[in-house]
């Protein structure tokens, strides 16, 4: 993959890694870690940056492994991928623990 000059883990919102130290994270080597925070947590820019960077394909195969995945982002995703919603494991297992308000 031909690494983009713009990107840096360091354009993207600060909150996504408050529990990791940032100067450890290797945008190649951890990219399931990032892809996982923005989509759940991270702002539309971030998004942006990252489809840049890793491109669609690679964003949807990590985001189909995540169990803890909202199911908006889940549908968002396979409206833009052609991906079945029924592929992503947010949709196939249960949480253990349910939410007390299902937004």
């Amino acid at each position: 993959m031909m690494k983009n000059r713009n990107f840096s883990i360091n354009t993207l919102s600060k909150h996504l890694f408050w529990d990791a130290d940032i100067a450890e994270i290797d945008e190649q080597k951890h990219a399931k870690y990032i892809i996982s925070k923005v989509l759940q947590y991270g702002l539309y820019s971030d998004w942006e940056k990252i489809v840049k960077f890793y491109k669609l394909g690679k964003i949807v195969d990590y985001a189909v492994k995540i169990r803890g995945l909202d199911k908006r982002t889940a549908s968002f995703l396979s409206l833009i991928s052609g991906i079945p919603k029924e592929n992503f494991l947010c949709y196939t297992t249960e949480q253990s623990i349910p939410k007390h308000w299902n937004f």
